[in-house]
């Protein structure tokens, strides 16, 4: 046969080789590492541990209370059975918290702009995505922090778009070019809207800017009201401030966002041996105490309202007094905090993955890693934080979103676990293997196993060391930075209407 001969039978049919090549090229059939999986398999607190923390913070509730509650608070709390102390602090019954806990909303779907985006938020479910507010930014081509900007927040929010491990975008950094409060709420907000059609966060300077902001919202979906049928943005909120006070200013804007809908996820992030006892029991007991707080703040004036049950125990190096945003202690506390909160049947949310790392290098692998695993497995329903965070919450990083969201399919396939079948347990392959070929590559068993079972990494380096050199022994970072400025030049998304866009940029002054 000729070489053109040759070469002709070799385009019109593959060899065994090739189809192989091209059957693992294409997206598995089966997810391997689906978002959404069961947790709850790491217990940190036995029965026993969580009813004694749950009554410690039913204690503090009851005798000690809550300080500089706002008078509309204390009004409208006092009227359904709290009471002032001689101390003029705001103190819950402990039958009162426990009604509370009883009547909270115990799931609601967190929705997208598209509905493909929407999940559920409670019961055992365990979703990452984004939180953080950090002011520098880690420059993709000079790998220089520098403050973060208007546009750092437009590109993480596309980069996000197309990460499939990342079920929401809070907004993860400050524009801190924009000065004036409103104008950074109101381009927050756009820059959401423009650069992700996933469900998102925000947060607002003061309960005056949330109606411009969710009129934004409607506009966007078309119409007045739109936005309370489905509600695709919910309010970073933190009505507490530890130890045990209320946020006259917090309290107001989440009253504000319940008037239009808007779920609630009230944050509790008290530091231990600051705000916070440094005991991990009690500095449990003291924000399950205050995370209750934020939950009676919410009873007392519509039960039942769809809120986020966030308890984030942070911690401290307390040899110098830093924030500590990694390690075995803020690991361990949020995941018992997840438990105690599934414990109560609450939607739970705590916060992972921030890495205390000022590089994208081993560090930071291992602090995201350990963090987020734990969380995972403890079953919270929602892990803040878990991509991109960098330098203690104060840097945000392009490249390590990528490699978040790839850390983030090994958690979800441990999560996911292992199926014990008839099928999986493989008898028939292995008599065929014994009596065979003494190998199972090629099997079908084997073939049909090596995309639903197994996660093959993008970024991660498993070839021999010779052809890593050979490819230039790029690391980790370099591969993620190579990705990252692909997608952010190829991703330009149109998700607002041209007409709508106009009327948005009318009313507000958008910068981007």
């Amino acid at each position: 046969m000729s070489a053109r001969k040759r070469k002709s039978t070799r385009r019109g049919k593959l060899t065994s080789r090739e189809a192989m090549h091209a059957k693992r090229a294409k997206p598995p059939a089966i997810d391997p590492c689906p978002p959404g999986p069961a947790g709850g398999q790491y217990k940190p607190l036995s029965e026993a541990d969580c009813q004694a923390i749950f009554d410690t913070a039913l204690l503090i509730l009851d005798e000690l209370g809550m300080g500089e509650a706002p008078e509309v608070l204390v009004k409208q709390a006092v009227s359904s059975g709290a009471r002032v102390n001689a101390s003029g602090r705001l103190c819950f019954p402990p039958e009162m918290v426990q009604d509370a806990v009883a009547s909270a909303c115990k799931t609601f779907t967190f929705y997208g702009r598209d509905p493909k985006h929407d999940f559920e938020v409670g019961g055992d479910k365990v979703y990452f995505g984004t939180g953080g507010a950090a002011v520098q930014t880690l420059d993709l081509d000079s790998s220089e922090y520098r403050p973060s900007t208007l546009q750092d927040l437009y590109d993480f929010a596309r980069l996000t778009d197309t990460l499939s491990n990342v079920s929401w975008f809070t907004r993860c950094c400050v524009a801190t070019d924009l000065p004036d409060n409103f104008e950074l709420d109101t381009n927050t907000a756009y820059a959401l809207l423009k650069g992700t059609t996933k469900p998102v966060g925000t947060s607002f300077f003061i309960d005056e800017y949330v109606d411009p902001i969710v009129d934004m919202f409607d506009t966007a979906l078309g119409g007045k009201g739109r936005f309370a049928q489905r509600p695709f943005c919910k309010a970073h909120i933190s009505p507490v401030i530890s130890p045990l006070r209320y946020g006259e200013d917090a309290v107001l804007v989440a009253l504000a966002c319940m008037r239009r809908g808007m779920p609630l996820n009230n944050i509790i992030a008290a530091q231990s041996g600051a705000t916070s006892p440094a005991t991990l029991a009690g500095m449990l007991a003291a924000t399950l105490a205050e995370t209750l707080a934020a939950l009676l703040m919410v009873d007392v004036f519509e039960r039942g309202y769809p809120m986020i049950f966030s308890n984030w125990p942070f911690t401290i190096d307390l040899r110098t007094g830093s924030f500590a945003g990694s390690g075995g202690e803020i690991s361990l506390l949020n995941a018992a905090a997840a438990q105690l909160s599934n414990w109560l049947g609450l939607p739970s949310g705590v916060a992972a993955s921030m890495s205390d790392a000022k590089a994208v290098d081993a560090q930071m692998g291992l602090e995201k890693a350990l963090s987020s695993l734990a969380t995972g497995l403890a079953g919270s329903n929602m892990i803040y934080e878990s991509s991109g965070m960098m330098a203690s919450l104060l840097g945000a990083s392009f490249e390590a979103f990528l490699i978040d969201d790839e850390m983030l399919s090994h958690v979800y396939r441990i999560l996911r676990g292992i199926e014990v079948n008839e099928d999986t347990l493989g008898f028939n392959a292995i008599a065929d293997t014994v009596k065979g070929e003494g190998h199972f590559l090629g099997h079908t068993h084997t073939m049909e196993a090596m995309q639903r079972d197994h996660y093959y990494p993008k970024l991660s380096d498993r070839i021999d060391p010779r052809s890593w050199q050979q490819e230039g022994k790029t690391d980790m970072w370099q591969r993620a930075k190579v990705q990252a400025k692909d997608i952010l030049r190829q991703h330009h998304p149109q998700y607002i209407d041209p007409t709508i866009d106009k009327q948005i940029r009318q009313r507000y002054k958008i910068m981007l």
